[in-house]
């Protein structure tokens, strides 16, 4: 099979995840595609290389909302196969302008104490620690770009603020009005950022950052940082942007999104582009087809070397966008199949394994009902699969992809995922027909189905079904000696 970082030729693509297995070190990289360009010097930390990311919302996750009562859930998480847990912002939230009863936790008042609302910086430890004991890491929500209205930066250093033409504090983004904009132009604000991403590596053992409209900050800042924290400890660093896509809080055009986050400073960006076009696939705008020219696209941007973070919700898509039962219909869980094993790195938001179909107020408590976990298993047997297939980790530029031609259908996508003789078949279906996928062209093989344990034997004329709005994910099955 080529190696090659991208071919995509009509329905037949061949795709090869160049990324390379990732080290804490330059020397321990394996190399089967072509090297990043010279300006992509970042390495990710070993352990995030089989890693899938869970977001977790302290507010909503328990009735208490508390560090403690969410620490009850880490079995839970660990069996579900999480690697990466993405803790909300954990800082206390202003008073002053302040949305709804409890305000939003992107608006902090103290950049380096805890909400005590959800316990203490010992319960917080407690909890990172705990959750270090299951093999997982953990990454705080930081939020550089912006500060409440009575924040102690403001009442400290009120010149490390952007000012508008009357002298007045502004918010970043017209709607975010209980929130004011730093000004990173003053190097003593660049400096003291800093040095309190570091105190919660230090004090709190968290494991790197999910980084707030980073793209609204600027580069140099971030990439200034990153050599900062690798001081304390490898990290894993998640931007909130999409190179390939304009931020939906800004008009088109307003900002350049070519920010070069992933160079030097970020493991990973959002894929946002790849989530609106799923959601047009959904509401039959466009065709399956359309994901090879997205991924055609994205390898043309990026090196293989960086992360693109896949997912079907996000604390913001929940509250303003929509569930994904909403937005995705009787499409979520065939959509969740492809964020979670196409050639990226998946995130699982808090609730959708009680197949949450509410938007939770973003401003207000509103505690997640978990109803028996009834998706529980569904994504256990996703992330496990992604934790530990040898094609499916994060980056190695020795597993292949390959875009299948088993269909003319607009709602069909099938692609196989292979290394050396581990592979993985995925298919799903997001129409409103069945449909029979003709396997042509493929190896010979048995594989057996995640979900059900069907067996599969690939010939010169097999076949495969497709109910509508269905999913089939078939792991090859060794050949016995």
């Amino acid at each position: 099979m080529l190696k090659s970082c991208l071919l995509l030729s009509g329905l037949l693509a061949l795709l090869t995840a160049c990324n390379q297995p990732h080290s804490t070190t330059a020397d321990a990289q394996e190399t089967c595609g072509p090297a990043a360009p010279a300006a992509f010097t970042i390495r990710h930390p070993a352990w995030a290389a089989n890693a899938s990311i869970y977001e977790v919302n302290i507010r909503q996750y328990t009735p208490e909302g508390t560090f403690r009562a969410f620490e009850a859930h880490l079995p839970r998480l660990q069996q579900m196969g999480v690697g990466i847990l993405w803790l909300m912002p954990v800082q206390p939230i202003g008073q002053r302008k302040r949305k709804g009863t409890l305000g939003s936790q992107y608006s902090i008042q103290d950049y380096r104490a805890v909400n005590p609302e959800f316990g203490t910086m010992a319960d917080l430890r407690h909890l990172v620690d705990a959750a270090h004991q299951r093999g997982m890491h953990v990454i705080l929500d930081w939020v550089a770009n912006h500060t409440s209205w009575d924040s102690q930066l403001v009442q400290q250093h009120p010149n490390w603020f952007t000012k508008g033409k009357q002298g007045q504090f502004v918010p970043p983004v017209s709607d975010w009005q209980d929130v004011i904009d730093l000004d990173y132009s003053k190097p003593e604000l660049r400096r003291y950022m800093t040095e309190s991403m570091t105190f919660w590596l230090r004090e709190a053992g968290f494991d790197g950052f999910r980084c707030d409209v980073a793209g609204l900050v600027p580069t140099d800042f971030w990439n200034s940082t990153r050599p900062e924290l690798e001081k304390v400890k490898p990290v894993f660093m998640l931007a909130e942007w999409d190179e390939l896509h304009d931020p939906p809080f800004l008009k088109k055009g307003e900002f350049d999104p070519n920010t070069g986050l992933l160079e030097k400073a970020f493991d990973a960006t959002y894929g946002l582009r790849l989530r609106y076009l799923l959601d047009s696939i959904s509401r039959g705008q466009q065709p399956t087809a359309a994901i090879n020219r997205y991924l055609e696209v994205e390898r043309a941007k990026y090196p293989a070397t960086s992360y693109l973070m896949y997912f079907t919700s996000s604390h913001d898509i929940n509250s303003w966008d929509g569930t994904e039962y909403e937005r995705l219909g009787k499409d979520a869980l065939p959509q969740a199949v492809l964020t979670a094993l196409l050639p990226g790195i998946p995130m699982v938001y808090s609730g959708q394994e009680a197949a949450l179909k509410k938007r939770l107020r973003f401003f207000d408590k509103d505690t997640i009902p978990w109803n028996d976990y009834p998706l529980q298993e569904f994504y256990t047997k996703l992330l496990q699969l992604k934790k530990s297939h040898p094609a499916l980790r994060n980056g190695d530029s020795c597993s292949e992809f390959e875009a299948l031609p088993v269909s003319t259908s607009p709602d069909v996508y099938a692609f196989r995922r292979q290394k050396d003789e581990a592979a993985v078949l995925v298919a799903v279906n997001m129409g409103d027909k069945p449909h029979e996928l003709m396997m042509r062209g493929l190896e010979s093989g048995t594989f057996r189905e995640l979900f059900t344990g069907q067996i599969l034997r690939l010939g010169e004329t097999s076949k495969m079904l497709l109910t509508p709005h269905s999913y089939r994910v078939y792991e090859l099955v060794p050949e016995q000696d």
